[in-house]
């Protein structure tokens, strides 16, 4: 009897604080009632445990509901049957942290992620399955597909963490972007997807399923939107909301690329018109992107930074306005969502691309007037009133009547950030290195591997994925009287590496690596061999496997030939094919093995002619921890190529010898029209990342920490240096009428540069006084409102500041204010 009234409690609740999350054509429900839905994307592998809360409470404080995350199947399962959820792979940890926030998570198993992360989440060890071929009706594909979702769909479950249990879990999804590429695999991809989708819903998670730009998603399957806009998407069923699983808020960098920038304005417009359009689900990809620690950076090139342009930047600072101005329209769509949600919709077309959407339930309308048109503002009359649309904006008018948001109107500061050097070192300018050599001679001149074939493998086939090294070697004999010998003779090479490097008997000939995308090219020297036996020894480098397109997984990398070769004497010609020689392959780097990197290790450094500019060498240095609790990040300029590690932690591979290309960037970017990854490049002629954060938690806050380097190419470590990023200047400009706060991010306001009420002009940094001017002293105001405090609220108005004839303009205040 006691069991039974014990099981009986339990039930009662159990089902108390269970959700149930359903959906009709408007919206996802929750608990019977539609919702707007505010999501950001923020990846729990490219932060740190100690950082997600704080990022995930930024989230809410932004205005969020809900954090949304892939599920990295390399990363948790990197050897067959062997996980790891330990550190930044704990996701269980993670959706707890969102479920302490008081936010909803959104779960996107995949398992394949895309993400540029390394061979888009699949393992390596997959492809080298025998008859493997990924995302189509392939046995073995799919048993190993199964067996993964369902290990963290139970994982999940365990926890009680699917909002049918009470948890946060308000979605899960399965497969990602398979619409976008799925023509090559014709019949079977479809009957792929369909599987998909019926082996999750016998997983009985007990909340919607979502597949992500999949137009023909087979019901109950929830298709869903991805890119810069969609307010166009149409789902593919009368019964599925609008939904928007993946909004752009920028883009990835790549090695020997520019940095690209999605402009505040432009985001908002995407948002505010999917919305007058009838979303109510968006998602930012990304809302953190975070830093690509280790080798999980994909590809090939895709950097260590995936800051992505996100409204919090790659350390986990506000990055304003972009933070801002989104926050304040979440709060003007949170506040509208009842008559989003279920107000009878019509619109009206004004011609010249502006139109206007009206919500109207009983209580009231909302409305919102779009303008898409590039280059003109629109004029609009509607019930007896006249507005101004900007171009390219839409304005948000909870009842109809006032305007309470404009996407082009940005009424929040800028925040302008500053690298300071690290206070905590006596001399930070000079870190004090030893050095020793990467031991390459029994490859260089013995030829000396692990396993031996008579053929050319795939990099991925070889190492497993264990690393981004892999030697070829082999040897050639010529008879002491050759004829060819003496002559002029070249090696030529079909590559795939990502980077080759080239010896023949112990001196290096040369490398190269793939440009402008190409990553199939031809590698050739002039070479003078020996009589007898000559050792041909190439190290192969991958920067991040492919992790996008169909039958990406076949993709070769590495050095797949075929290899010659070549040389003359008088009109003979002789080309002598390697390609089916006896090869010998060797994984991975000496000091990898040894792990010079980390701090305990015992091999013996030189503090004797630290070299600059030397190749394949190891370089250590201490240093103290920078002091107080702002991001730290080292100045990695003047080096090559290679890896680095403090602490122990690997926290990335580095390329600022990579240099970008002097054009194609903008002096001045125009939010106006439509956004593509090549606009708003900037970083022109420079490497695209030279700063490399370092998590708080990796260092020792008290005595010292190791920075180690592994060189690939040679560079110069005395330009090294730790810093902090923080906020440096705050910056607004904002028409009367408005409250701007203005904070420099916990930290006291010092000073007041630059204050104009009136008509100032220029940009933040730049600002100045214009043809009119306020007669109170805006600087002083100022001062006595914000100086020696961490933020301030400021109503611009001319009861405060005066009022300055400015010939009928609207009046504005500039301000700039030091940290």
């Amino acid at each position: 009897m006691v069991s039974l009234r014990f099981l009986l409690c339990f039930l009662f609740v159990s089902s108390t604080y269970a959700t149930i999350v359903s959906h009709d054509g408007r919206a996802i429900t929750i608990d019977g009632h539609r919702r707007v839905l505010l999501s950001g994307s923020i990846h729990y592998p490219r932060s740190t445990p100690e950082m997600w809360p704080d990022l995930i409470k930024k989230g809410k404080e932004g205005g969020l509901d809900a954090i949304e995350t892939y599920v990295f199947w390399n990363a948790h399962e990197p050897t067959r049957r062997q996980y790891d959820f330990s550190g930044k792979l704990d996701l269980i940890r993670f959706l707890k942290t969102i479920q302490d926030e008081g936010l909803y998570g959104v779960l996107r198993i995949g398992p394949y992620a895309c993400a540029e992360w390394n061979y888009g989440g699949f393992p390596v060890w997959l492809h080298n399955m025998p008859g493997m071929v990924f995302r189509t009706t392939n046995k073995s594909f799919m048993d190993e597909m199964q067996n993964f979702t369902t290990m963290i769909v139970d994982m999940v479950k365990k926890e009680k963490l699917f909002a049918s249990q009470g948890g946060p879990i308000i979605l899960a999804q399965i497969e990602n972007e398979y619409g976008n590429v799925m023509g090559p695999y014709g019949e079977s991809g479809k009957a792929y997807i369909k599987w998909c989708a019926n082996m999750v819903q016998s997983l009985d998670v007990g909340v919607p399923w979502i597949m992500c730009q999949q137009n023909d998603a087979p019901q109950p399957m929830l298709n869903t939107c991805n890119g810069f806009y969609c307010d166009n998407f149409v789902p593919n069923n009368p019964n599925t909301p609008k939904m928007w699983t993946e909004n752009w808020t920028g883009w990835f960098k790549q090695w020997g690329g520019k940095n690209p920038h999605r402009t505040t304005e432009d985001v908002a417009f995407s948002v505010a018109r999917f919305f007058q359009r009838g979303g109510t689900f968006n998602n930012y990809y990304m809302y953190h992107g975070g830093t690509n620690f280790d080798r999980t950076a994909g590809g090939p090139y895709i950097t260590t930074s995936y800051d992505y342009d996100a409204p919090l930047d790659e350390y986990g600072n506000l990055n304003q306005p972009k933070y801002g101005h989104l926050k304040q329209l979440h709060d003007v769509l949170h506040s509208m969502e009842r008559t989003l949600t279920y107000g009878n919709i019509s619109t009206i077309d004004f011609g010249n691309s502006a139109s206007a959407t009206i919500y109207k339930t009983e209580e009231g309308s909302s409305c919102f007037f779009g303008n898409g048109n590039e280059n003109s503002d629109a004029k609009i009359s509607f019930q007896g009133e006249s507005y101004v649309v900007p171009a390219w904006s839409v304005t948000i008018l909870p009842d109809c009547k006032n305007e309470a948001y404009n996407t082009a109107k940005i009424t929040t500061q800028t925040s302008m950030m500053v690298k300071k050097p690290n206070e905590a070192e006596d001399t930070p300018s000079t870190l004090k290195w030893s050095w020793r050599p990467e031991n390459v001679d029994n490859f260089i001149l013995k030829g000396k591997g692990e396993s031996t074939q008579t053929q050319l493998f795939d990099q991925k086939v070889v190492t497993n994925d264990q690393s981004d090294y892999l030697w070829y070697m082999t040897t050639v004999k010529f008879k002491k009287r050759d004829p060819f010998l003496g002559k002029s003779m070249s090696l030529r090479i079909n590559s795939t590496a990502h980077v080759l490097h080239a010896f023949v008997n112990g001196k290096h000939i040369g490398n190269q690596h793939a440009e402008d995308g190409k990553f199939n090219y031809v590698f050739e020297k002039d070479v003078k061999f020996k009589s007898g036996r000559n050792v041909i020894a190439l190290l192969s480098i991958t920067v991040g496997l492919a992790n996008y397109g169909a039958f990406f997984e076949s993709k070769p990398a590495g050095i797949t030939g075929p290899i010659f070769i070549t040389g003359r004497n008088g009109d003979e010609t002789i080309v002598k094919d390697l390609s089916t020689h006896k090869w010998s392959y060797k994984t991975g780097l000496n000091g990898f093995e040894n792990q010079l990197f980390r701090t305990e290790s015992m091999s013996k450094w030189s503090v004797e002619s630290v070299p600059f500019y030397r190749s394949m060498t190891w370089y250590k240095a201490t240093f103290k921890a920078p002091l107080g609790n702002d991001p730290v990040v080292v100045d990695l300029m003047g080096l090559g190529k290679g890896t680095a590690w403090v602490n122990g932690n690997n926290i990335g591979r580095y390329w600022p010898a990579f240099i970008s290309s002097e054009n194609g960037c903008d002096a001045k970017c125009n939010y106006r029209g439509a956004y593509h990854a090549e606009k708003c490049l900037t970083n022109c002629g420079e490497p695209i990342q030279r700063w490399y954060h370092v998590p708080r938690s990796f260092l020792n806050a008290e005595g010292d920490n190791t920075l180690v380097l592994f060189e690939e190419m040679g560079g110069n470590t005395s330009l090294v240096s730790f810093q902090t990023t923080r906020v440096g200047s705050v910056c607004a400009n904002v028409y009367e009428n408005k409250i701007i706060e203005l904070s420099c991010d916990r930290k006291p306001i010092s000073a007041i540069k630059f204050a104009s009420f009136g008509n100032p002009y220029g940009n933040c940094g730049s600002f100045e006084k214009g043809t009119c001017e306020s007669s109170n002293n805006t600087v002083d105001i100022l001062t006595q409102e914000c100086v020696g405090k961490e933020k301030c609220s400021i109503d611009v108005s001319t009861k405060k500041f005066g009022a300055p004839d400015c010939s009928g303009a609207a009046r504005k205040l500039a301000v700039e204010l030091i940290c």
